[in-house]
């Protein structure tokens, strides 16, 4: 995570890069600093590294950011649920199609989203 804080941009990729293969060893220290993080783009890189942790602990944080206000925190949480791509990420995802946001361009968004995150899941083994 220091190496994520860093200013340098290759040392905050490197330190991504890193931390990728140890996502799911680490999920719960993850979900902590996400909840502390206030910057946006670090805030961002920390839900993608708990959605590649592939882990069950994740799904309440992944499903809270599903609903979230800020697109990029809805996509991260999207890719994380496919990647689980279990009996209950495919429901939850499938209900999620129901969602609306305040912009109809933003729903329709989102609803495209959904659909390409289950198409992707359709193409891979079911856990």
């Amino acid at each position: 995570m220091k190496m994520m804080r860093k200013k340098d941009p290759q040392t905050q990729e490197d330190g991504f890069h890193t931390l990728l293969p140890y996502a799911s060893r680490y999920v719960h220290e993850l979900i902590d600093e996400f909840h502390m993080e206030k910057d946006h783009g670090l805030k961002c890189w920390i839900l993608e590294l708990i959605g590649e942790a592939k882990s069950p602990e994740a799904i309440p944080l992944l499903v809270e950011n599903l609903k979230s206000d800020d697109e990029s925190f809805r996509s991260w949480a999207m890719e994380g649920l496919g990647l689980l791509n279990t009996k209950e990420t495919r429901t939850i995802l499938w209900e999620a199609r129901t969602y609306t946001f305040d912009d109809d361009e933003e729903t329709k968004r989102f609803q495209h989203g959904i659909d390409a995150t289950r198409r992707e899941m359709k193409k891979k083994p079911r856990k």
